[in-house]
């Protein structure tokens, strides 16, 4: 015997969010009037302690066998609503979410009396469905204790740690011979200085002394089938072919630098080079005499090539600056460098009025702080320093206190404008940087021995092929998108896939480390429970309907349908998520999607159209 359906209705204030534009009273006295409504009720906050406790009780109280929260984002909230329903043992399936703030208050905020009318018609429409729906029973599915992670730069080492001393195997592939990864590259840290190479001893020192971690270098995944779980992988390692099956997969494939081809005279003068070309020469110990040099900031990044800025650009030429002023003379000796460039007086070419704006700041300094300014540090043996910006972005407390520090240094930072950038050419033989001063008001060159230009990273060349490999998307910069940046920043939208460090986009290493644990504290959770608990939002095929023809496979952004022995479409549960893509280009009409079927949706249909069909 069918049970009769007894719906209850709660409707958020969300403080102002909603009840500043809807008028909640009246839509919830809207609300007992619909079909198979029992009970309706407005609560002020209904994801509070006392809003949740409410849903339970009335649950009891009421007898009731379906449930509607009418408030925010059921992204968000809706796991909350439904661990609710299932505490006062409701099925979490017999729950709807009807989202009146994204939908209805914040899009018709100024045209309140209309934002109540649709309010009730979104609650109508939910009702409607709810009376369609059906208790569902989630899948479990055993999940193989083993990762996998891909690049064995600093984010895939503290990823691979991280797994392996929760006692589970992982393989960790790293395509070159060594670990380390772009860190390999640089000469020291940003943050305390310290060389790079004995930052990343301990750490590669704890990957091949860990038993649980496979090491597989000069290697790279040839072939990914399956699911969250239940991943077959391939890999070429050194050249021989390795199969296993892992439960979770962590992509850490890190990032490359711009080569900046063309652009400021790279390739066609010596001592133009880029960031990481520098840290290569400080770190060899091989860099020339210089007595001036010049960094030029966003160089193919922010609009000039790529759209975005790289981040930590600015904070890497600061840190290469304070190098040059603190410590160049350690590198090659005072007696060594060239002789110091001239610097052209500002007082001979600029305007008269900012030249008498500068004798009386100087004069007043002097008079007010002789002392002071006696002990104020001096320039590095008279080497110059400038760094030519469109604005520096020193983000964070200690990258701050190294910008004060390098003007302290007497580095001369320079901006630019990107309609009118600095000019790089030779002038009797020596590097020039053609510029105009913003603030002067003059157009003024600069005579350096080294230029070096701060170019962004980019996603790797091989980022498109791991893509299609993994099912996985790519951002419209290049880099590898997560399923969410706020609520699920390691996730990818693909189950049982993390990602962490420059894969994702530009980061400094203190980022990558955090990202990386996270990304190993997200894959753990299925390895430790055993098992992974697929949602009941699935696709579902009529096996005498489908004539086999594929359209669904080819369309599945998830890989979750295959063709089974009989050559029928099947779905793969664990991977499904219920986008509906399948049954959207299904020609035959063969597959349905739980929980979201044509006669629910139908349902809200008929009923959006109610009010006016009457």
């Amino acid at each position: 015997m069918k049970e009769d359906i007894r719906i209850g209705v709660f409707v958020c204030h969300c403080g102002t969010n909603i009840g500043g534009f809807v008028d909640v009273p009246s839509v919830v006295e809207y609300s007992r009037t619909l079909p198979g409504v029992i009970y309706a009720t407005g609560n002020l906050y209904t994801c509070a302690e006392d809003g949740l406790a409410s849903i339970r009780d009335a649950i009891k109280e009421h007898h009731l066998n379906r449930v509607i929260v009418a408030s925010c984002t059921p992204r968000t909230h809706a796991p909350l609503f439904q661990g609710v329903c299932e505490e006062a043992g409701l099925n979490k399936y017999l729950f709807t979410f009807v989202n009146i703030r994204e939908h209805c208050s914040w899009v018709h905020m100024k045209e309140g009396p209309k934002a109540t009318e649709k309010a009730k018609d979104l609650v109508r429409m939910g009702v409607a469905r709810a009376q369609l729906l059906e208790p569902k029973e989630e899948a479990r599915i055993d999940v193989e204790p083993k990762a996998l992670v891909i690049g064995g730069g600093i984010s895939g080492m503290v990823a691979a740690t991280s797994i392996a001393n929760h006692g589970f195997p992982v393989y960790l592939v790293e395509k070159e011979a060594d670990f380390g990864g772009f860190v390999r590259n640089l000469n020291n840290l940003y943050l305390g200085g310290k060389d790079a190479t004995e930052m990343l001893k301990p750490i590669v020192d704890q990957v091949t002394s860990n038993k649980n971690i496979i090491k597989c270098l000069k290697s790279k995944v040839a072939g990914v089938d399956g699911f969250i779980g239940n991943y077959q992988v391939a890999l070429d390692v050194d050249g021989k072919e390795v199969k296993d099956k892992v439960g979770v997969i962590v992509l850490a494939t890190g990032a490359d630098e711009y080569v900046p081809e063309g652009l400021f005279g790279y390739d066609l003068y010596e001592n133009v080079v880029t960031l990481t070309e520098f840290e290569i020469l400080c770190k060899r110990k091989t860099l020339p005499k210089i007595s001036s040099i010049a960094f030029i900031q966003c160089v193919g990044s922010r609009g000039h090539v790529k759209s975005y800025c790289s981040r930590i650009c600015c904070n890497v030429a600061i840190k290469n600056a304070l190098n040059i002023a603190e410590n160049y003379q350690n590198i090659l000796g005072k007696d060594e460098r060239g002789a110091v460039v001239e610097k052209v007086g500002v007082d001979m070419k600029a305007p008269e009025e900012i030249a008498e704006r500068r004798r009386r700041r100087r004069g007043r300094r002097d008079r007010e702080g002789g002392e002071e300014e006696a002990e104020a540090p001096a320039p590095s043996e008279g080497i110059e320093i400038a760094i030519f910006n469109r604005d520096i972005m020193s983000y964070g407390l200690e990258h701050e206190l190294n910008y004060n520090k390098a003007r302290e240094k007497h580095v001369r930072f320079v901006r630019y404008s990107p309609a009118n950038p600095p000019k790089v050419y030779t002038e009797n033989g020596k590097l020039v940087v053609d510029y105009w001063h913003d603030t002067l008001k003059l157009q003024r060159k600069m005579n350096v021995d080294m230029i070096v230009l701060s170019t962004p990273l980019v996603s790797p060349p091989s980022a498109p092929g791991i893509s299609k490999l993994l099912k996985v998307p790519l951002g419209q910069d290049g880099f590898f998108l997560e399923a969410h940046v706020k609520l699920r920043p390691v996730d990818f939208a693909t189950d049982g896939i993390f990602v962490c460090g420059t894969a994702k986009g530009p980061a400094d290493i203190t980022e990558c480390v955090f990202q990386a644990q996270a990304a190993a504290s997200r894959a753990a959770i299925p390895l430790a429970r055993g098992y992974v608990q697929a949602e009941a939002l699935t696709a579902i095929v009529d096996a005498d309907i489908c004539t086999g023809c594929g359209t669904c496979i080819e369309v599945c952004p998830y890989g979750a349908l295959r063709k089974n022995m009989d050559g029928v479409a099947e779905v793969i549960v664990a991977a499904c998520k219920g986008c509906g893509c399948c049954g959207a280009t299904c020609p035959e009409g063969a597959i349905d999607l739980s929980h979201y079927t044509d006669s629910q949706l139908l349902a809200e249909a008929k009923a959006a159209l109610q009010e006016a069909i009457q």
